[in-house]
Order: structure tokens, then sequence, then C-alpha cells
């Protein structure tokens, strides 16, 4: 058996028959510098992302591309891969199969993917934004007056997770197990499938009920949908859709902020309009895109890949952040890093995300909100005492502290208003869910 690598440091080249761990936190600490040393290995590279678990990761923009779009050579159906992997690996809560559209492919992965495109598209954008902004502005009001904040755990944490729960009809009780499920899973330790089984646990509650009492929310939508969802099936779908929505946003805002806050190119002001809070999110996407590695894919029979002899049912992932940040004659820097033109951070090809208008708009305007509000920002620390989650699938800050000018409180609706608004969903509540 391989002797593990967690403890590798980024500047210790493993030996040549040691793939580079992918998780711990020297990984989390310098992601890029295990991204350069496994591209000095050629396309694909051995990595670690548990102990005594193995996969070949895609570091070239063009084998990325590539991967993602081929269907014949690959499959989506991890489960030849998953009979040779303990039952409690951590990273099984994410790789392992479910019927969802993650894990499969053809007429199966299109009935389930239509049911999520479908319900996805109730959600008004002008509706979401709205929520978005009276939601931000709350969680502001809660630390406004303080000169001090966390904006990952009292700000990017709280404001997606409550526009998905509201959206989905989660009873708030319940809504602090959703945060720890989606987080748990995502962060692959020893609490994983733990964090994922509750997780399942809430949503199977809720499908119950929805079954039996329909409302007016994305839940409700799905159980009506032509695809004819059993409720194994809706629950596996709500719950890949919470989990690659509501943790990864939240990355996708923390991230985001941490650029506006660190790099001097945003000319040290954060109250700029649309232009810099979407400029910090596509740079993120680029270079720190919040899901950094994932993409799994299995091949269907032995083959060579991009000059890499690969195995029938051999796990293959995709590195979007260094398919991304890979500079070569092919790919130069410069030619295609304009907006999201170019960038794999949504994925491509048949199972590219469909969330991407929902994510980009709850980004950037919490972005926007946040710095309208905090115009004066400033890190509460420098970056490189920052810490980040660790996990061989995310980019992910732990905290990030903040200090700005006190502001009195803003106002806020009276309490029956703020509970009236809590119960909104932005979603189209008129139709049906193929209106």
């Amino acid at each position: 058996m391989t002797p593990s690598v967690t403890g590798t440091s980024p500047g210790d080249a493993p030996s040549p028959h040691e793939p580079l761990a992918l998780y711990g936190a020297g990984f989390a600490a310098d992601p890029h510098g295990h991204y350069r040393r496994l591209r000095a290995q050629g396309p694909l590279a051995r990595v670690r992302i548990a102990p005594d678990i193995d996969a070949t990761l895609v570091t070239d923009y063009h084998a990325a591309t590539d991967l993602l779009r081929d269907t014949e050579t690959f499959t989506k159906d991890p489960r030849a891969w998953q009979a040779g992997v303990p039952a409690d690996a951590p990273v099984l809560p994410v790789l392992g199969h479910r019927p969802t559209a993650l894990f499969t492919d053809g007429a199966v992965h299109a009935r389930y993917r239509d049911a999520i495109n479908d319900t996805l598209a109730l959600i008004e954008p002008h509706l979401l934004r709205a929520e978005v902004v009276r939601v931000a502005q709350r969680l502001i009001a809660a630390f406004s007056a303080t000169g001090t904040g966390d904006l990952i755990a009292q700000y990017a944490r709280r404001l997606p997770l409550h526009v998905f729960t509201a959206s989905f009809g989660v009873a708030p009780q319940d809504v602090e197990r959703v945060v720890r499920g989606t987080a748990g899973m995502m962060d692959s330790g020893a609490d994983a499938t733990e964090a994922y089984d509750d997780l399942v646990a809430v949503v199977s509650a809720l499908v119950h009920e929805r079954r039996r009492r329909p409302g007016r929310d994305l839940t409700t939508y799905l159980l009506a949908h032509p695809a004819g969802l059993d409720d194994d099936e809706a629950v596996r779908q709500i719950t890949l859709i919470m989990s690659v929505g509501h943790d990864p946003t939240t990355n996708l805002i923390g991230n985001a902020l941490l650029r506006m806050l660190s790099d001097t190119g945003y000319g040290g002001s954060l109250h700029g309009g649309a232009t810099t809070a979407r400029e910090a999110v596509d740079d993120v996407l680029w270079r720190d895109p919040p899901l950094a590695n994932l993409g799994a894919h299995f091949p269907r029979h032995d083959t060579e890949f991009h000059g890499v002899p690969l195995r029938a049912g051999q796990l293959v992932l995709v590195s979007f952040a260094a398919a991304n940040t890979q500079s070569t004659p092919s790919v130069p820097k410069t030619a295609v890093r304009s907006g999201d033109g170019g960038h794999l951070a949504w994925s491509t090809g048949p199972h590219r995300c469909p969330a991407k208008p929902s994510a980009l708009l709850m980004a950037t305007t919490a972005i926007e909100e946040l710095t309208s509000q905090l115009c004066d920002l400033r890190l509460a620390v420098e970056p490189g005492e920052l810490v980040w989650r660790p996990g061989p699938f995310h980019r992910a800050l732990a905290h990030l502290p903040v200090r700005f000018t006190p502001l009195d409180a803003l106002v806020e609706a009276d309490e029956a208003g703020a509970r009236d608004g809590d119960d909104h969903v932005p979603i189209r509540v008129a139709g049906t869910p193929n209106g």
C-alpha cells in the first residue's frame, strides 16, 4: 500500500512513486504551488484525495475540456470505482453514486437534468435580487455597529443559506443542519458521512411533508415535474442542488471579497459599483474557483488519454483551478481571461452547472450590497494569516475577519414585517413547473 503523504509540505517533492496529497493544511495553504508541481508531471498526474485513496488529476486546460465533453470514452457512474473504496471513505459523500444528474449519463441524466433545470428556471431574477438585498441588509445590520466582523460566518455563509433553504421550504429549525451537512461533506473530513446523512434526513422529511402538503416552494415544483421523480430521486436532486449551490456560493462570495480587500488592483475603493464586484467574481472564478477539483469521470474501458494510460473504472478528476491558471503557448494568460468566456469554473459539456445565473446574481448582489454599506472595509489580519478549510475539492476560507467604521444599525422592518419577509420565496408562483 502506498504510504500516506498527508504531512508533505508544499516545498517537499514526493518520490516519483508517491502521489501528491490534495488534502490537509499544506494543500489548503498553497494549492497553486501544488498545481505547478503537478503540471510539471504532464497533463494528468497522480494525487491522493484522502488517506489511501488516489485519483488521477487533469491539470491541462485542453485535456480538461476534452474530458468534460467526451461521453463516449468516459462515464459519470462511479460504481465500478466505488466497489474498491472503503464504505466509510470521507470522499464518498461527494463522489459516491446516487441517483442524481451528477452521476448518470444519457437518458437518465437528461431526465434528472430536465427536472433540475425546469425547477431552477422558476426563480425570477428580479425577485431573487430583491431577496438577496433584503437578507444582506438584515445580516449587515446585525454587526455594522460593532466595527468588526467575520464576513464568512456572519455574511457569506448565511446569505446563500437563507435563499436556498427558503426557496426549497426548509423549516427554520433545520437550517443549521443544512449548513453543517453541506459544509461537512465538502470538507471530506472524518465526519463527512455523518454530515451528509443528516442533510439527507432533513431533505427526506421535507419531501415527505411536501408530498402530504404541497407548498409554494421549489420542492413542491420538483415533485410535480413531469419527470415523475420518486421520493429518493427527489431527495437526491435537492441535496445535490444544496451541496453544489450553498457552499460554493459562500466560497465565491468570500474569495471575491478577499480579492477586493487584498488586491491593490482594486484601487482601495470597495464601492465602485457592479463592475468592481463582477470583476472580483470573475477573477476568483479564474484563479480560485470555489470548486477547485471535481468533475469526476471514469473510463468505460482501458484507454489512453492525452498520452496517459487509464484503466477502466479509474477515478479521474478535473482541476478547474489548475487548468484555469495554466499558461502555455496554446493557452496564454491574456488570451481568454476577460469575463467568464473561457474558464472552467462552471465546468463544460453536458454536466455544466445549471445554477450559474442564480449563483452569479447572488454573489455579485451580496458583494455590492456589503461594499455600499461598509465602504471602508479592511482586513483585520494579514492575508497570509488567513486560514483555508482543508479538503481536496474546494477553495474555501474558514474566516474572513475585517474592520470598518462602525455604523448605526441599518433601518429594518418591524418585527412582524421581518417575519413575513422571511416566508417570501423568490420564485414565480404562477403556472406549473413547465410553465
